[in-house]
């Protein structure tokens, strides 16, 4: 009966096994196609001339993406100034500080729907409030206070389950030795949470670099090059993705599916760069 039972299990170890590589190879597999089929369509086409030229709709031998790269890491550097305090500070409050009642409750199930809003809706109210109520326009300004309404969730959700993983002994040491409750927040609690809030900016910062719908409301589609650093941010600029969205439209002009296809292979490169950098941060390598 023993054999019989041991034969069964063994069975079904053998059975959730295979059906968990083949899960895995799977994702593998079609992580992978996509990869691979991005960068063989767009490796034909990325330059030198093509990320450090100019953009041009009527002149075919300007189609670089120097402009929307700039406005790119115009959004992303500007929303992850904001994000990055705000939503570490609110994870901190949520975690350390508030009380675990009624009130903390409703915020954190608040968190939790704001990270599931399509982001096309943080868009309209983009258009609505930064846009047409505040007076900004479609700028690079209105798509940054976007972003920050995007991803802040996303920062604080990530960061207070990182920083609630703290084990409850750290803490009672701290107090033991007579430390106060802000010094045990940064000497014990921050750096033994470095490693998820690393992790936290990173989805931020994909999300931020990735998003379409909540940018084409906002910053609109500017392609000329900014003359001035300071003053851009109240004029429109189109993204790496909105650029890519806009060839992907225009897929009767010439050229238009390569330029889609090697942007796209741009916003990849440069994601994976972000995230080797913070990766770096993070093991203290810098």
């Amino acid at each position: 009966m023993f054999e019989k039972n041991n034969k069964n299990l063994n069975l079904g170890e053998i059975f959730l096994k295979i059906t968990m590589c083949f899960a895995f190879f799977s994702v593998l597999f079609i992580f992978f196609s996509i990869i691979f089929y991005i960068i063989l369509n767009g490796i034909r086409f990325v330059s030198l001339k093509f990320v450090f030229n100019i953009y041009s709709e009527y002149f075919a031998e300007n189609k670089g993406i120097l402009p929307m790269i700039i406005n790119t890491l115009y959004i992303l550097i500007l929303s992850l100034v904001f994000v990055i305090p705000l939503g570490v500070c609110s994870a901190i409050y949520l975690t350390q500080y508030a009380r675990d009642g009624i009130l903390t409750k409703i915020i954190n199930i608040a968190i939790d729907m704001l990270s599931g809003v399509p982001s096309i809706i943080y868009g309209l109210f983009g258009l609505a409030v930064f846009c047409n109520f505040f007076k900004l326009g479609t700028s690079i300004l209105s798509g940054c206070l976007t972003m920050i309404l995007c991803s802040l969730s996303v920062v604080i959700k990530s960061s207070s389950e990182t920083l609630k993983s703290v084990p409850v002994t750290y803490k009672k040491a701290a107090e033991a030795l007579g430390a106060s409750k802000l010094k045990i927040i940064l000497t014990v609690i921050l750096p033994s949470s470095f490693s998820g809030i690393i992790t936290s900016i990173i989805l931020a910062s994909s999300r931020i670099m990735g998003e379409t719908s909540a940018l084409i409301y906002t910053t609109g589609m500017g392609y000329k090059m900014p003359k001035n650093i300071f003053s851009h941010i109240f004029k429109s600029g189109r993204t790496l993705t909105l650029h890519l969205y806009q060839c992907a439209k225009q897929s009767n002009t010439p050229d238009a599916y390569n330029i889609a296809f090697g942007t796209a292979l741009v916003i990849l490169i440069l994601v994976f760069i972000l995230n080797f950098l913070l990766i770096l941060i993070e093991r203290n390598k810098f």
